[in-house]
Formats: structure tokens, sequence, C-alpha cells
């Protein structure tokens, strides 16, 4: 299997190709960039966004991009199809929201954030 350095300066360790940090700093890093970006509250997943996202599933109960490959599959994720970034009227455009499996939003969070929540 090929590895790399971990990218934190000065760490020795090695790491898969695939992987930025060794599991320490990896560590690190995620807890940084959690603090940054704040609780789900902060960012807007309150009281309200939980009645509107039960509403909205209640409409579209299956996964659209399952559906799109012939799968049935059910909705558990409201999407924003372009993430808001903080934008409240990006957050409550509903004409942004998707219906997704888990297994699809994670696939899309990872393929376009680099990850997952970043």
């Amino acid at each position: 299997m090929a590895s790399k350095p971990c990218a934190k300066s000065f760490c020795p360790r090695l790491v898969p190709t695939g992987q930025r940090y060794c599991e320490q700093h990896r560590k690190q890093v995620q807890q940084t960039q959690d603090k940054k970006r704040g609780t789900a509250h902060q960012r807007g997943y309150d009281g309200r966004w939980q009645k509107a996202r039960i509403g909205f599933l209640n409409k579209h109960p299956l996964c659209v991009h399952c559906a799109a490959n012939n799968v049935i599959e059910p909705a558990v994720v409201v999407d924003h199809i372009v993430p808001h970034k903080g934008d409240k009227d990006a957050f409550w455009n509903r004409a942004n929201w998707q219906p997704l499996c888990k297994r699809c939003h994670d696939i899309k969070t990872a393929t376009e954030d680099g990850g997952f929540g970043r």
C-alpha cells in the first residue's frame, strides 16, 4: 500500500495515499474544524428546521438519487442541493432542497465538500 508523510508540519508518521493526516492529527484537525463550524443549532438546524424537514420528507418520501437509478429507497435527509454556507435565504429556499437516503447524502457530501461536513 502506497503511503506519504502526514500533512502536519514535522510529523514523521506515514499515512495511506488518499489521507492527509495521521490518526492523531486527523482528530486534532477535525476538532478545530468542528469548533469553527458551530453546532447544528447554530447553523440553523433547530426546531423550526425539524418541523420543515419532517413536512418535506412526508411530501417527498423517496431518495431522488436512488429513484434516478430505478431504485426505491426511503429518504431520511433533506439535502441542500447547493450548500447554503450559512446564507439563511439559501437555507430556507425549498427549491434548493432534495430528499436523499443517508448513503446518497454521505456520498454527495464527501464528493462536494471533500469530506463529511467540511
